[in-house]
């Protein structure tokens, strides 16, 4: 496909919008970079990805590649042998762990979601490298003590070097014979020693080496002569302990450079699965469907459909422009291929044209690159070589003042590249000339293409293009229609009638004197205004139709909805009845087993006592005949009507084996796990019938508990609102102080940035936030905000 054409079609704009959705730089990238194939396996293969992905996002909304950062350039720098610090290894860490933690869900799913458990095949979890990372790093950025034991013992050595040296120096600063020296009893650092403020009148009191003054003059901080070999030692310590830290970054750095294909692979894989994810949230967004796809081959086209395979390859039913808002939007339905190839469309300014030829453009470019469509079902669309267009409105979607010239140029070149597989979009066709001589150039167009068997939509004002659309074959007529009464275009394309022009009507509502408009009529001839309010007849009548039918088809469903309706509450009537006849038997056979115990009790007293009396084995036979008249309590017969539809939590179903109504709690893989009683179970689907809805319920967003001392270095706040997100900002802040650690990375997503606005005017202005700042590229954009934390409580400045 010419990147000069999608450019026209504003297929990057669509682009832009899917990489709006992904979830971290790499799939973003992809997103931007989605080309249409010409290869109708690849496109169905794409198509059935982004259907899986659509959806798993049902039954699995909490799929996501997680903490996954893009770390190929930190593989890259490992491969020089520059040394990564902490941080960058806790983002390979956590990477490779969200890619482990993918793919076992997606593996688990496999049979439902073939094409996604395949690409999340080629996610690695490295163990050995998440293992060393894990044994050297913490939760903190910090190397570990566990990392070497040297790096132990040095930190052991340290810490009581520092507890003999601020030992010594305390001693100091309590002598009352120093006392008079100090300017503070305190112990302080300076230049990495510790140091004692003594006043500068009294220096040389206390023998030691001078390391700073106070700006005003007043103090000196020395080092006594008694404490410079336990400052020596423990700054000796110190220095050991970063060369031992520098060699243990460096044989990790070389740990990731040696599984740097497998985390190359696996960053890829997960960008794959993320711009799937992105695709059918897209689909969510803009409520597409899977078109179906035909073949053009040697200009004739296949198509795949029950009732007419030969029929309108290209099929749009209710399509919408992507990039218009969805609550203004006028759907329109399109079809072209079969009888004719070429179709032309006209109608008065601002009417909808151009936005019918962009929406056909649009949305065979969207099918072609495996994005859902937003058209109704049975949408079918053909799988172009190449789509061309030549379009150059000066009004609503986007501004384009072209001449006639670079018309012509534009054409030419179409007509040079274009073939049989091929879907020529023209606007305004011979525009821009003399009308006699644009007119004669557009006719000739058209029948180029016919000839050529070349798909093609074109828009024009000409009103003999509509006489020879109508006298060709092959070629049809479209009109966008126009309302006379409040002077508007309705938007709505109708195929098979010519756009009227509405001249006189527009003229006569403005207020144009009548006597003007009827020396105008007297220049038109006869034939033209009868075969305009001709036009006018038929699209009324065409009008009340669709009302008829309209009317008919809602009818159709408010009748089907009541049948529903009274099926479920006969169903529940029905199941009332049952379960009381079952309780009032339940209750008749206790009585009876009741008396039958106690006559059998009497029975055997008497028979101890050998006393044998007629009326009670007459009692004993009139039980026992009342046990056989009172029927075997039978199992209730399943509920009336059962209702069709999916399983969802909370509907009541019917167990077939069981005879028994239960409630289901689970539905995953082809089985529900139902409740019955106190009970729980297992069933296939197949096994139970849907008997009652669950009353709809409101869900809030889930807010996690952390269960650990650390809750995590990443908070997710994707799909809050302002409001919402901002009390659990605020206590993960909390949370993340407490535990020490280093930064933390806030996930607002893009979206219309208020959020993202709120977020960082929230962190900028919290106390235990030093800085913050976007993320880099690698680290998710501007998406992402990344926030330095002031040292807390765990941190070694406050031991």
């Amino acid at each position: 496909m010419n990147p000069k054409y999608l450019q026209t079609l504003e297929y990057p704009k669509i682009l832009e919008r899917l990489a709006s959705h992904t979830a971290f730089s790499a799939g973003r990238e992809l997103a931007l970079t989605l080309r249409p194939s010409s290869d109708i396996e690849e496109i169905r293969k794409r198509q059935q990805e982004t259907t899986e992905a659509h959806h798993l996002l049902d039954v699995r909304p909490d799929v996501g590649i997680g903490g996954a950062r893009d770390v190929r350039p930190l593989v890259q720098e490992a491969d020089i042998s520059r040394t990564l610090g902490p941080t960058e290894f806790l983002e390979i860490r956590n990477t490779l762990l969200s890619a482990r933690t993918l793919r076992l869900v997606l593996v688990r799913l496999k049979d439902e979601f073939p094409l996604l458990a395949d690409t999340a095949m080629g996610l690695q979890e490295c163990p050995a490298l998440t293992a060393e990372i894990r044994r050297c790093i913490n939760d903190k950025a910090e190397v570990s003590d566990a990392a070497s034991p040297e790096l132990a013992r040095i930190r052991r050595e340290q810490i009581s070097a520092r507890q003999q040296l601020l030992a010594r120096l305390n001693r100091i600063v309590t002598s009352k014979k120093n006392a008079p020296f100090l300017q503070e009893p305190i112990v302080t650092e300076r230049s990495g020693r510790y140091v004692i403020p003594i006043k500068v009148e009294c220096k040389g009191r206390i023998p030691g080496i001078v390391h700073d003054q106070s700006s005003s003059g007043a103090t000196l901080f020395i080092e006594p002569l008694a404490t410079v070999e336990l400052n020596n030692r423990w700054r000796q310590l110190q220095l050991d302990e970063e060369r031992e830290i520098e060699r243990i970054l460096r044989q990790l750095t070389a740990l990731v450079e040696e599984h740097g294909p497998a985390i190359r692979g696996t960053v890829e894989a997960l960008a794959q699965l993320d711009l799937a994810f992105a695709k059918g949230n897209y689909s969510y967004a803009i409520k597409g469907i899977e078109p179906l796809l035909t073949e053009i081959e040697n200009g004739e086209t296949t198509v795949r459909t029950e009732h007419n395979p030969a029929a309108n390859p290209l099929k749009l039913i209710q399509a919408r422009h992507p990039l218009l808002p969805a609550e203004t939007v006028v759907p329109i339905d399109v079809r072209l291929g079969g009888d004719f190839t070429t179709l032309v469309i006209t109608g008065p300014n601002t009417g909808g044209k151009t936005v019918a030829l962009k929406t056909v453009g649009l949305l065979s470019l969207m099918a072609q690159a495996g994005l859902h469509i937003p058209a109704g079902e049975s949408s079918r669309t053909p799988v172009f070589s190449s789509i061309y267009a030549d379009i150059g409105d000066e009004q609503s979607i986007e501004q384009s003042l072209s001449t006639f010239s670079s018309h012509m140029t534009t054409i030419i070149e179409i007509l040079d590249q274009a073939d049989e597989q091929s879907l020529v979009l023209l606007d305004e066709l011979g525009a821009g000339t003399d009308p006699a001589e644009g007119s004669a150039l557009a006719r000739a167009l058209i029948a180029t293409l016919l000839r050529r068997h070349i798909m093609a939509i074109g828009t024009t004002h000409y009103s003999e293009l509509k006489v020879y659309a109508h006298s060709t074959r092959g070629v049809e007529n479209a009109s966008v229609e126009f309302d006379v009464e409040t002077l508007s275009p309705t938007y709505v394309l109708t195929i098979g009638l010519p756009g009227r022009s509405n001249a006189f009507a527009i003229a006569s509502r403005l207020g144009l004197s009548q006597a003007i408009i009827d020396d105008a009529q007297q220049w038109v001839s006869p034939e033209d205004m009868e075969a305009d309010q001709l036009l006018g007849d038929i699209k009324a009548a065409r009008e009340a139709t669709r009302a008829a039918s309209a009317a008919a088809q809602a009818a159709q469903r408010e009748v089907e909805r009541q049948e529903r309706e009274l099926a479920e509450r006969l169903g529940g009537i029905e199941e009332t009845r049952r379960e009381i006849l079952n309780e009032a038997r339940e209750e008749a056979r206790r009585e009876l087993d009741a008396v039958g115990k106690e006559l059998r009790r009497l029975k055997a007293t008497l028979t101890r006592r050998a006393i044998t009396h007629k009326w009670l084995e007459e009692a004993a036979e009139r039980i026992e005949e009342i046990e056989k008249e009172v029927p075997p309590l039978a199992p209730a017969p399943p509920p009336m009507a059962p209702i069709t539809g999916e399983l969802h939590v909370g509907d009541a179903v019917w167990i077939g084996t069981l005879d028994r109504m239960g409630e289901v709690a689970e539905v995953l893989n082809g089985e529900a796990e139902v409740h019955v009683g106190g009970y729980r179970l297992h069933s296939p689907l197949s096994a139970l019938e849907l008997r009652h809805r669950a009353p709809p319920k409101l869900e809030s967003p889930r807010v996690g508990v952390p269960q650990h001392a650390s809750p995590g270095m990443e908070l997710h706040l994707r799909g809050l609102r302002v409001e919402e997100a901002a009390p659990i900002l605020d206590k993960y802040m909390d949370d993340a102080y407490l535990a020490g650690l280093p930064y933390v990375r806030i996930v607002h997503g893009k979206g219309t940035g208020r959020l993202r606005q709120a977020v960082r005017e929230q962190l900028a202005e919290h106390p235990l936030v030093s800085s913050c700042r976007a993320g880099e590229r690698h680290e998710g954009g501007e998406g992402v905000t990344i926030a330095t934390l002031t040292e807390g409580p765990g941190g070694l400045a406050g031991a």
